[in-house]
């Protein structure tokens, strides 16, 4: 018997990082050395105190059982607490917290959840792909705000046609920034939060680079703002900041409606994540050893992106310089698509980059490069790409 695949699945946009990982593994099995500077996955482990407390909350046969819908109360709790200690954001752990397996998935949900056929969302281009994925899931429609490097990769939001603001219903905002490493000012949340009220628009800020900050610079929460927990939500991930991306934890604070949307949706969906994961999470947030191991992380990066940075600048390849994230947006050679310098830096050089096109139109004529290996591997992936004689 053959099955055929949903219209829906059929509709969605094609996977971008599965096709990044299919390109990479090839090049791999016919025996090069590649270096991989496309990926966004940490290459470092969790800290041993989370995995000790995971360890600790496995062995304990009450958490062999079904998690609570929507999730462990003291994990809520544990969110609020850092988004006060952090951010000095009020936040109500019931109402206005939901737990989630990854912020992705609270951020593909959400149109699902809070939209309807038809109805607008605002998307940055460039931007996270998945974010198409959940307008192609509800079945919304989107338009894209570009995000240019005359405007440090923000969002203009004068430039929004009036009749676009007026109809649209969320807006996706995420800083520090995928691809590009861009951080937000406060004044530009400001002016998102007054933009909201305007058009009643909900904002969605995905913080998930939110501890990863350079020169002595901690990444804004767009939470902070005045106004900002009455317009929208913020989701938060311990994917980058406790190195757990295979753990798939995260959480989402603000808006009550908002919320209670996502947990609703939740309700159908799933039943929470394994009480034991959301133990360890607790612990992640409060832990004596929390700040000293995002500190050492976020320094690890930055050595990284100032060693790659120079590098790069001495074979004539000029970054624009990240303020957060652990990413460097790079630039093609005038005679080269984003597409065609990374085949050829795959091919000829076994160094493997990320398309800046896959996250939108406007991240033609850039690569992304990820700071995901030791500093002396950035140096080496210079060095074969200066032997091809592009800049």
């Amino acid at each position: 018997m053959k099955f055929e695949e949903s219209d829906l699945l059929k509709g969605l946009p094609k996977q971008f990082f599965a096709n990044l990982v299919e390109k990479v593994n090839a090049k791999i099995a016919q025996g090069v050395d590649v270096i991989n500077l496309g990926q966004g996955n940490p290459d470092q482990p969790t800290p041993d105190y989370i995995v000790k407390a995971a360890q600790t909350a496995t062995e304990n046969p009450k958490n062999h059982k079904y998690s609570p819908f929507r999730g462990v109360h003291e994990l809520k709790v544990a969110a609020a607490e850092f988004y006060q200690e952090k951010y000095h954001v009020d936040v109500e752990p019931e109402q206005e917290v939901a737990i989630l397996a990854g912020s992705k998935i609270g951020l593909v949900e959400l149109p699902l959840a809070l939209m309807n056929p038809g109805e607008l969302m605002l998307l940055p281009d460039p931007g996270y792909p998945d974010y198409w994925s959940g307008s192609s899931i509800g079945r919304v429609e989107f338009e894209t705000i570009p995000l240019v490097i005359e405007n440090h990769f923000l969002p203009d939001l004068s430039k929004i046609p009036e009749t676009t603001a007026k109809k649209a219903k969320f807006l996706y905002l995420n800083y520090p920034n995928n691809p590009t490493g861009a951080t937000a000012t406060r004044e530009f949340y400001e002016n998102v939060v007054a933009f909201a009220k305007k058009y009643q628009v909900g904002i969605i800020s995905d913080f998930a680079y939110g501890a990863i900050g350079f020169d002595g610079q901690t990444p804004i929460s767009f939470m902070e703002i005045d106004g900002a927990k009455e317009v929208g939500v913020e989701f938060y991930t311990y994917s980058k900041t406790f190195n757990m991306a295979g753990w798939r934890l995260g959480f989402a604070v603000g808006n009550k409606d908002i919320i209670e949307a996502i947990n609703l949706i939740q309700d159908h969906l799933f039943v929470s994540c394994f009480p034991a994961l959301q133990e360890a999470g607790i612990v992640a947030l409060r832990d004596p050893n929390r700040d000293s191991a995002i500190s050492s992380l976020v320094s690890l990066y930055e050595k990284r992106r100032d060693v790659f940075v120079r590098a790069a600048e001495k074979i004539g390849w000029k970054a624009f310089i990240p303020g957060g994230s652990f990413y460097v947006l790079m630039p093609v050679p005038k005679t080269y698509t984003s597409e065609t310098f990374s085949e050829v830096l795959l091919e000829r050089a076994g160094v493997a980059v990320a398309p800046a096109n896959g996250f939108g139109k406007y991240g033609e004529g850039y690569v992304r490069i990820g700071l995901l290996v030791a500093p002396e591997r950035l140096v080496e992936a210079v060095n074969r790409i200066a032997l091809l004689n592009l800049f």
